[in-house]
């Protein structure tokens, strides 16, 4: 039971606001401590548990590219194109990368894309610009809706696109779990009936961001 002192650790880490990153660590220390393991075995299990899934360390290394982009004027240079662009609203713009996005996952592209990558420092910077070209004094409480709707499109857009994609690990979860239970279905029978969720789906977030728009007063 000792070994839960670490799920403890992050509870109280996260009330307090401490750093994450700092409140993972200690709780990894304390659970390794309380299994009986020395400094030496729990730094080799942490290091080994990194490298196994040392893909992830890419994400990280996108962080410091964007926040040099950022320092450079990215989000200035993409409000100005999109403030050039008289049909750009922010629903139009919003529904553009759905699109994109939406394709892209299909194709297995699941990474072009993302809230780290794309949406902070580009899309909803652009929607909140074309929604600013049709009303210059966007309140606050607008700014917010566009960034929520933006967070919004990347989301649904790849949940619902990347089913589309064969090898996709929740396709092969299902697949997994039915075949345990006697039902032998190929990941391509999947990922054809994933299209018309898929479909619907852009449907649905197409006509929210029609009355997006609506909401802010940029038409349909």
């Amino acid at each position: 039971m000792l070994t839960l002192l670490g799920v403890v650790v992050v509870v109280v880490g996260f009330a307090l606001r401490l750093n994450p990153l700092l409140v993972i660590l200690a709780a990894g220390l304390t659970t390794g401590v309380a299994a009986g393991l020395d400094v030496v075995q729990i730094v080799s299990a942490i290091g080994k548990a990194f490298t196994t899934n040392r893909y992830m360390a890419v994400g990280w290394l996108v962080l410091p590219v964007i926040g040099v982009l950022e320092r450079a004027g990215l989000k200035e240079r993409a409000q100005e194109l999109v403030k050039k662009i008289h049909a750009a609203t922010a629903g139009r713009v919003l529904l553009a990368y759905f699109l994109l996005r939406q394709i892209a996952s299909a194709l297995g592209l699941t990474s072009l894309g993302g809230h780290a990558q794309m949406v902070r420092p580009l899309v909803a910077p652009m929607a909140e610009a074309a929604a600013e070209r049709r009303a210059p004094d966007l309140p606050l409480a607008s700014r917010l809706l566009v960034r929520a709707h933006a967070a919004a499109a990347d989301n649904v857009a790849l949940f619902f696109g990347e089913d589309i994609f064969v090898a996709i690990g929740s396709i092969l979860l299902m697949k997994g779990f039915l075949a345990q239970s006697g039902y032998d279905i190929e990941p391509l029978g999947f990922a054809v009936w994933a299209i018309p969720t898929a479909v619907i789906a852009c449907i649905v977030h197409g006509v929210r961001l029609v009355r997006l728009d609506r909401r802010l007063g940029g038409g349909a």
